[in-house]
């Protein structure tokens, strides 16, 4: 079986970092991108560590050219591009009036339109060698709404369209399959690293899922490629409840991210790493502080109580 070569933008931190090293563990070919260098090369010592072959690409989805340059690397190094996993994102937490418009445009061009750069390179190599398997990172803040994200959800909703769009128009090509994997909160930077204009830190609420376990998803997906993998105990129930009864939804939302998406430490404004990256420790913090998902699911109880009286 010939050894397969793996795209990851997004490699240097989260969810890319831990799919970069499950795939060395395989024993694939990797190429990892990101923009920030020095993390970059961390988690391409620990890979190579792992026996994996492992090409390092500096890149900014939000620039174009740097993107083909992730491609001509893959194809260069190894011959060709079998699988692109796309986990590139940033985020921003405030009220919609309170985040900077510079903000804003820079978290939905990065999430939404930078994996529209990636899709537009990734297909181009795909369609000229008649396969491969284009996997994004989505989220369940693609299916749901919650304050103090707008930006991310906007993004997120768009990149849920644009892979229905992608999934459609190639149908006439039989070996690509381009597919979404959207899990809960998972324990990464992105939510204290998040540009924020809320006062207080962000964190992932509760349940919160491993990086490990949505990279092994992922690359189970890769294998046996599924249109849309969902990754969280709580996701389906999530999503009915913000289909089914929305009314009620609205109401304990906020209230429940203030208590479990929002820390109570407080925070001055700051773009965070929405323009450029932190350094390599900011990339490799994960999250400590934990909610009780028992607490969290009382605190709603009370809420919706207190509402329906």
């Amino acid at each position: 079986m010939l050894t397969e070569t793996v795209v990851i933008t997004g490699a240097s931190s989260g969810v890319g970092r831990a799919t970069a090293l499950a795939y060395a563990r395989a024993g694939a070919n990797l190429v990892l991108a990101s923009r920030s260098a020095p993390a970059l090369e961390e988690v391409a010592t620990e890979c190579r560590a792992a026996g994996a072959r492992v090409q390092v690409a500096v890149a900014d989805v939000t620039e174009p050219e740097t993107v083909e340059a992730v491609a001509t690397a893959a194809t260069t190094a190894f011959g060709r591009l079998d699988v692109w996993v796309h986990t590139a994102a940033v985020m921003a937490y405030g009220r919609f009036e309170d985040v900077p418009a510079e903000v804003f445009d820079r978290v939905v061009t990065t999430d939404l339109l930078g994996a529209a750069t990636v899709a537009r390179v990734a297909l181009a190599r795909f369609r000229a060698q008649g396969s491969g398997v284009l996997i994004f990172g989505g989220s369940l803040l693609g299916t749901v709404v919650t304050p103090y994200t707008s930006s991310y959800v906007t993004s997120k909703w768009g990149l849920r369209a644009l892979v229905r769009a992608l999934r459609l128009e190639t149908r006439d090509a039989p070996g690509i399959h381009v597919c979404l994997v959207s899990p809960g909160a998972v324990d990464t930077p992105i939510y204290r690293n998040a540009a924020n204009f809320a006062g207080r830190f962000g964190q992932p609420p509760p349940p919160v899922d491993s990086p490990e376990k949505v990279a092994a998803a992922i690359v189970r997906c890769a294998r046996r490629p599924r249109a849309t993998v969902t990754v969280g105990a709580a996701n389906r129930l999530i999503n009915f409840g913000f289909v089914a009864t929305p009314a009620l939804y609205d109401v304990l939302v906020g209230p429940l991210m203030r208590v479990g998406g929002l820390s109570r430490e407080r925070v001055e404004p700051h773009n965070g790493n929405v323009f450029a990256p932190l350094p390599p420790a900011a990339e490799a913090v994960r999250e400590k502080r934990r909610k009780s998902w028992v607490g969290l699911a009382l605190a709603g109880a009370f809420v919706a109580w207190r509402a329906l009286r």
